[in-house]
């Protein structure tokens, strides 16, 4: 291979490097040997990493094209056709709409609570700075170190002893307490100019107008994290809404899924059903990942 050759090659694969200034590896480092062969190692490992992840949802789409016999019988992880009306059966033999209500109205209210309750609590924490709040805070940092598991038992029986049993109530709060998002929350708040809050109390602003009227406006962005994460959190969740909502009726998606192991519904029907499952949050996450990794560093703790 000629050296002009070689030259296309490396700018193909290196030249996005050559002005990069800052980063791990920038443009002065990619003129060593060295670099080129670690970046190719790391790019390689990224590539395994993505392959693997996706390659489970991406086995559960096929096959959920494949009728009973194909699915038990042929090695090819491709169907022989991809007949969508197998998924409408399915959709309508399950009854899975009504299941999508609930989870869409779990999700909801969720989504409120979080971004209500959370954020005024990181307001009060962040700006109001009552006294002792510096102690109110410090539990809410414990909180974050004792598994949630951990508590069920007690919350359990606290919603059964005020009658909240088989509502979405109890899921909804349970989203509006969570230490994770105050957090966020109070980072954020923190740096939005204290000007502009000392001229909405001149202009005769209370403590709520102030926050519905300036703080909320204002922290879209970090509003939008705190979505994305609670829409991801409470669909996906399973040991809270199985024994707040089992036999009640409002059962979600996920509570669904686990009743499969007490029917004798087909493996390829469960496929179909995980399928319907998964399809929200992996929309969810192609079209908001950068928001939803720029989030795993917001609530960095400033030293």
């Amino acid at each position: 291979m000629s050296k002009r050759d070689l030259g296309k090659k490396h700018n193909k694969f290196f030249g996005k490097y050559e002005d990069k200034k800052d980063g791990v590896i920038r443009g002065f480092d990619v003129h060593s040997t060295k670099v080129k062969i670690l970046c190719i190692i790391i790019m390689i490992l990224c590539l395994s990493f993505v392959v693997v992840s996706v390659f489970p949802i991406l086995w559960v789409f096929l096959a959920s094209f494949k009728d009973i016999k194909e699915f038990t019988r042929e090695v090819s992880i491709i169907p022989k056709s991809f007949d969508l009306s197998k998924l409408q059966e399915s959709w309508n033999a399950l009854k899975f709409q009504r299941y999508y209500i609930n989870s869409f109205i779990s999700v909801g209210g969720s989504v409120i609570c979080a971004v209500i309750f959370n954020g005024l609590l990181a307001y009060g924490f962040a700006v109001l700075r009552p006294k002792g709040y510096k102690i109110a805070y410090g539990l809410v940092m414990w909180s974050l170190l004792i598994p949630a598991t951990t508590s069920i038992v007690a919350v359990f029986r606290n919603i059964n002893l005020v009658g909240l049993n088989g509502t979405f109530v109890p899921l909804w709060l349970a989203f509006g307490a969570n230490a994770f998002y105050v957090v966020i929350f109070k980072e954020f708040f923190q740096e939005i100019p204290k000007e502009i809050l000392e001229a909405a109390k001149l202009d005769g602003a209370g403590v709520l107008k102030v926050f519905s009227t300036i703080m909320i406006p204002l922290s879209k962005p970090i509003i939008m994290v705190v979505v994305i994460f609670a829409i991801t959190a409470a669909w996906s969740d399973f040991l809270l809404p199985y024994l707040v909502l089992n036999g009640s009726g409002k059962e979600t998606v996920m509570v669904k899924l686990f009743s499969f192991k007490d029917t004798p519904t087909d493996a390829v029907s469960v496929l179909r059903a995980t399928l319907f499952a998964i399809i929200p949050p992996t929309v969810l996450f192609a079209l908001f990942q950068k928001q939803i990794t720029d989030g795993a560093t917001a609530g960095a703790v400033k030293g």
